[in-house]
């Protein structure tokens, strides 16, 4: 029989905690002795492993928002992405870790483009895979990935049909000569590591009692080698258990004490490109579906068992979605009267640059528009610039946390408020649109389940908690 294959794969991303009006993290005393959540995570989770070597024996996905908290707030576990990388350890990562089966086709694109951009910035190379938020997934999207060139994603394997067997990689055929490969992870193993504390507390045993028994079951073909994957929360390894990346680098790495393995711990990438004998089986996918929610992807757009009372949700999506018409309907007015007439689209597909820090805003706001008087065109690149941050912040709003949770009174929606609350003023002030009056009005209509408060009264809390005026305050 061939040799089995392991593959580690830790999902890393937090919510954004960076206030859009000051580009800063606020401190929060809950994450004491850490000034923030952001901040503890990494010193119980990020910096271990990567001090440990862990990163460089294991696949992963870094959420672009965390990358750039990490790269200035420990810069050790940032380096320890950078170098543990190796060239086939990293996937890339939609930028604002938006649930894409419910963006708009223009909003998809540009997620994905951004998270390539930023990986290839980062490390150094096009990524070759691409970890979906929420694994949340529908042809449309996987048609994206494969235009953008992405060769494979990974999914649970509840989200192929009918229920098959996961350890072989299989493709997708998405029309129009185009196809992907998607790799199904394993499903007991990944509770296992995920709920089970006792399973983790002995790699050693984990291995005999879990993991070979798996690699070695005899349901595959003698000539094709058993691929098995675990996928987590790559915060599970210190943080959601402390000292479990003593686990990881125990199960991952290399031994030192001449105990052999039965098996190979490979990256996707290097498991994947060993699958170059007979052509790949085809599975068709589970439509929007993904890893976290069993009723499809409900969880972030409407009521269903995921959350005890989630009433709220469906009306704050809207009231979302209703800004960002707003917003973009007013962005393409404004930019039609700028110097050349830049496509807004276009140059927000470009603005990633500008955001990660690989160019300046002046020097990108000078490629996008046509010469003229220096007054008008020093005012010009102020309103594309403007445009440019209010279209930031209104991806940024529909980042997944704001939804995931059972209430809206909480700081992940906080979070996605203030976004759109800095979008909306952004616009306001270029073109006195009304957009946040109407948002709030948009607000009103929901309740939080467990405070009794209207989500207009959220959305002036989680401007208050970063010492910004409400909506009622705006003159």
């Amino acid at each position: 029989m061939s040799r089995g294959r392991l593959v580690v794969h830790g999902h890393f991303y937090q919510p954004s905690r960076t206030d859009p009006f000051s580009g800063q993290v606020p401190a929060d005393p809950s994450a004491a002795p850490a000034h923030d959540w952001t901040a503890r995570v990494s010193a119980e989770c990020y910096r271990p492993n990567a001090e440990l070597g862990n990163l460089a024996h294991i696949s992963w996905d870094l959420g672009p928002t965390l990358a750039g908290w990490l790269r200035d707030g420990d810069p050790i576990a940032y380096r320890g992405f950078v170098a543990g990388d190796r060239g086939v350890n990293g996937l890339a990562q939609p930028f604002h870790h938006t649930i894409l089966p419910l963006a708009s086709a223009a909003d998809r694109r540009v997620e994905i483009r951004w998270g390539l951009r930023d990986f290839e910035l980062r490390f150094g190379r096009p990524a070759t895979g691409m970890w979906l938020p929420e694994t949340a997934v529908d042809l449309s999207t996987l048609r994206l990935l494969a235009a953008s060139g992405i060769r494979y994603t990974l999914l649970a394997p509840w989200q192929a049909e009918p229920h098959i067997e996961t350890r072989r990689p299989y493709r997708v055929e998405l029309g129009g000569g185009l196809d992907i490969v998607v790799v199904l992870y394993d499903a007991d193993l990944s509770a296992a590591i995920s709920f089970e504390p006792r399973a983790t507390a002995d790699a050693d045993r984990f291995t005999q009692e879990h993991l070979e028994p798996r690699l070695a079951s005899g349901t595959l073909p003698d000539d094709e080698p058993p691929l098995v994957v675990i996928a987590t929360d790559g915060e599970l390894y210190g943080h959601h258990q402390p000292f479990r990346e003593l686990f990881l680098a125990r199960l991952a790495q290399p031994r030192n004490d001449g105990a052999g393995r039965g098996f190979d711990i490979v990256s996707l990438d290097e498991a994947l490109g060993g699958s170059t004998g007979e052509p790949l089986r085809t599975i068709r996918l589970a439509e929007r579906t993904s890893w976290s929610c069993h009723h499809g992807v409900l969880r972030w757009s409407a009521d269903c068992a995921c959350a005890a009372d989630g009433r709220w949700k469906g009306p704050l999506r809207a009231a979302l979605e209703r800004l960002a018409a707003g917003i973009d309907v007013v962005s393409a007015q404004v930019a039609a009267g700028l110097a050349g007439s830049p496509d807004p689209w276009a140059a927000r597909d470009d603005y990633v640059d500008v955001v990660v820090g690989a160019v300046e805003g002046a020097d990108f706001a000078g490629r996008w528009l046509a010469a003229g008087p220096a007054r008008s065109r020093a005012a010009d690149r102020g309103t594309l610039l403007t445009l440019m941050e209010a279209q930031r912040w209104r991806l940024a709003m529909f980042a997944s946390d704001g939804w995931y949770w059972d209430d809206p009174a909480r700081p992940e929606t906080a979070g996605v408020l203030r976004a759109a609350a800095r979008a909306a003023r952004l616009i306001d002030g270029l073109a006195n649109a009304g957009l946040e009056r109407r948002l709030v009005a948009d607000l009103g209509l929901f309740t939080s389940p467990g405070h009794r408060i209207d989500g207009a009264e959220i959305y002036d809390r989680a401007l208050a908690a970063v010492g910004q005026p409400g909506a009622v305050d705006q003159t």
